[in-house]
């Protein structure tokens, strides 16, 4: 058996697709369920059992046979001021995981995140503590628990995985609101009214834009590797401009224009400007397959928002 938290979620649940095509069925997922918007996500996956988070923990002790969890729920939003509710949700939640998963001898494969990192003035070098300087409270909560796992890291009896995703995009992610990758963003706008709406100086914000199907394919190699631990970069160590994002999106609506828009002052000072992983650690574990050029995987992201089936995976 194998259990994905979020896996309603964006990632989780093309997780849980993934899985499916290497012939996993038996799989739990565990996810808050008040937003029902994310159940389209599970449309023709196979799993076994459905559980509201808030249940989740209050069963542990129900479950037999559990290989590995795999860790995507959490609150996502790079906004949440209410630092009580990140340490329930993405620190205190966490560590009951991981002991739990350490009791049983099951992997536990957890989605860390590149805004560890700051505004990346020391670098981004996973190996490195001294790169990490958290801008916000949700990056802060994702700092705290990689820290919890590398003082525990020497006593771990069964695979400990952390996988900082950078800035992933891809299907799934229409519940996201307002945390949605800038491609969704972009598309619902352009839909609108046919104008594109970018915050000034975007030349200058550089990102590294990771497919959710790579993230898929990282946290697989892991699964099936289970003598690797350790917390590892997910991104694909190029950093594309938002301007330059929004030229390829609009390149894909005919008729299509950018209106600049001023920089909103909540964002200041909490806004990565820059992210880029850092992949040496990753490719000794391993993992030695090509990241999707953000062309491609762009082009393909758009061509499914467009389809009738907006956006969401036929199968």
């Amino acid at each position: 058996m194998i259990i994905v938290t979020g896996g309603a979620g964006f990632i989780g649940s093309n997780l849980v697709r993934a899985l499916n095509r290497a012939g996993h069925d038996d799989i739990v997922v565990v996810d808050n369920l008040t937003n029902a918007e994310k159940c389209r996500n599970l449309n023709r996956c196979r799993f076994i059992d459905l559980i509201d988070k808030r249940d989740f923990l209050g069963r542990l002790q129900t479950f037999r046979g559990v290989r590995a969890v795999m860790h995507q729920g959490a609150c996502s939003s790079t906004t949440e001021k209410d630092g009580r509710y990140l340490l329930e949700n993405n620190i205190d939640y966490s560590k009951r995981l991981l002991a739990w998963t350490q009791e049983i001898n099951a992997a536990f494969i957890y989605a860390s995140s590149a805004s560890v990192y700051g505004n990346g003035d020391d670098g981004f070098a996973d190996d490195r503590p001294a790169c990490e300087y958290p801008l916000n409270g949700y990056a802060f909560s994702k700092w705290v628990f990689d820290n919890h796992v590398r003082r525990l890291a020497a006593g771990f009896r069964a695979q400990v995985v952390g996988l900082r995703w950078f800035n992933v995009y891809g299907p799934h992610e229409h519940h996201k609101g307002g945390q949605c990758s800038p491609m969704l963003h972009f598309h619902r706008q352009l839909t609108s009214d046919g104008k594109l709406k970018l915050f000034a100086g975007s030349d200058g914000f550089r990102r590294d834009f990771v497919h959710v199907e790579d993230c898929c394919a990282v946290a697989m190699h892991f699964l099936v590797n289970p003598h690797v631990s350790g917390i590892y970069n997910c991104g694909t160590s190029t950093a594309r401009s938002f301007a330059e994002v929004a030229q390829l999106m609009i390149a894909r609506y005919p008729g299509a224009a950018i209106d600049e828009v001023p920089f909103p002052e909540q964002f200041k000072g909490k806004y990565q400007a820059y992210t880029c992983a850092e992949l040496t650690r990753l490719r000794a574990a391993g993992y030695a397959k090509p990241f999707l050029p953000l062309d491609q995987g762009l082009a393909s992201y758009v061509d499914l928002l467009r389809s009738p089936n907006a956006g969401y995976l036929p199968a």
